[in-house]
């Protein structure tokens, strides 16, 4: 069973913020110096962030907080490795759902090994 965020296709702002760790503001700024980074909005005009524009903004944070790159360095280099960058951001969450996979199976087997024990102990008291 997935849980929900793995399943959604759509997060609002804060839940991007979130997911993150970056303030609104910042995400709303960052929208504004780069260009690539354009959620979608509904109708109300909130937006709407995908999975791949959670990733973008992973990469951004990276190079901006932890690679000590300026905005205009960032914006550079997003440009010059455009299909490096664009290859990174389809790629897929397989990992992320096999894991997901996995745990449902492992909580199955769990409630078949307790059935299968309960049924052994009610063999016993006949």
């Amino acid at each position: 069973m997935k849980r929900k965020s793995e399943s959604k296709l759509y997060y609002s702002i804060s839940e991007a913020a979130s997911l993150t760790l970056v303030k609104p503001h910042v995400l709303r700024y960052w929208e504004s110096q780069f260009k690539i980074l354009r959620p979608r909005k509904n109708k109300a005009g909130n937006r709407m962030y995908k999975k791949r524009d959670i990733k973008l903004i992973m990469m951004i944070k990276e190079l901006l907080y932890e690679k000590g790159f300026t905005i205009a360095g960032a914006q550079r280099k997003l440009s010059n490795e455009k299909t490096e960058v664009r290859d990174q951001l389809e790629m897929t969450f397989g990992s992320v759902d096999r894991a997901a996979a996995l745990l449902e199976v492992q909580r199955e087997l769990r409630l078949l090994l307790r059935d299968v024990k309960g049924g052994v102990d009610e063999s016993r008291g006949l």
